[in-house]
């Protein structure tokens, strides 16, 4: 066990402590990045939208055609055991399938006798400092270079994270992603950009992967009347925003102040994202919180 991850992690079939835990380093997801991951929020140990989550999981397994190695139920048995065994009231599931371990390295599939290599385990949920919150962050923007099916949630990731140190490398909390001069998400977020009191948020489409935070935000907005436009935003509207924020389980809903080293609006969180953050905390507590 680690301050970040709880003993026992579940591999293979097996709940076993995390030192133990081992994987073939012929493994496609070493060897490729030929897998999926989903991470799932849990509040006061209840998992969020639990079905959603495996339902993305089963959408991007079957993107890549790989089978789905446990059933629905077997995945909430994983989930409720590592969730009952982690230490922290809030918690991240990771959960992780890789095409497995063939005995040679060959791009194409490996027989139908490989088993997928199955891991999950808990995490602290920690969130944005109250601190941080209320001044906002900065943020870049960068080219997209990520592939074309970046809706499926895959492991290979390794556009994101250049893009993702990039923003680091200089001083800021996120790289908002620009292709062919529109916005498309965060390296690891999703956007909505406010402009004149409208929400806009970027379209589900096969350049963005469908958040489950941004369904949140989505509904939120809808039950609390919040005028809200979903349709693609150019690069020209995002620097002239009024408010941009970035939102996903962990920044729930994080105001972005600076961009490219110029003010965002006012340079401060703006009005209709303190509402929604207002919003989505009494969703939490009323909702998440409940299962």
């Amino acid at each position: 066990m680690t301050p970040f991850v709880a003993d026992p992690v579940y591999l293979n079939g097996q709940f076993l402590p995390l030192a133990e835990a081992g994987i073939s380093p012929l493994d496609r997801g070493f060897l490729y990045g030929d897998g999926v991951y989903e991470v799932i929020p849990v509040y006061s140990r209840q998992p969020f939208r639990i079905e959603e989550h495996l339902r993305r999981l089963e959408a991007t397994l079957a993107g890549i055609r790989l089978a789905n190695p446990l059933s629905l139920g077997d995945w909430k048995a994983v989930v409720e055991k590592l969730i009952a065994a982690a230490p922290w009231e809030d918690q991240s599931i990771y959960l992780q399938v890789t095409r497995g371990a063939d005995d040679k390295r060959d791009h194409a599939f490996p027989p139908a006798s490989v088993t997928p290599t199955s891991l999950a385990f808990a995490s602290p949920l920690v969130t944005t400092p109250a601190d941080v919150r209320a001044r906002g962050v900065a943020a870049i923007t960068v080219a997209d270079q990520r592939w074309a099916r970046c809706d499926l949630k895959v492991i290979s990731l390794l556009a994101n994270v250049l893009a993702r140190q990039q923003a680091v490398e200089e001083g800021c909390a996120e790289a908002l992603l620009i292709r062919d001069s529109f916005l498309k998400e965060g390296a690891a977020s999703n956007i909505f950009v406010v402009k004149d009191g409208v929400v806009l948020a970027p379209p589900k489409t096969q350049q963005m992967l469908p958040g489950i935070t941004y369904d949140v935000i989505l509904e939120l907005a809808e039950q609390h009347g919040q005028a809200l436009v979903v349709r693609e935003i150019s690069e020209g509207e995002l620097r002239a925003a009024d408010e941009v924020w970035m939102t996903s389980s962990t920044k729930e809903i994080l105001a972005i102040t600076t961009l490219d080293g110029a003010l965002v609006g006012t340079g401060q969180p703006g009005p209709v994202g303190e509402r929604m953050w207002q919003w989505y905390q009494d969703f939490k507590n009323t909702v998440m919180r409940k299962g």
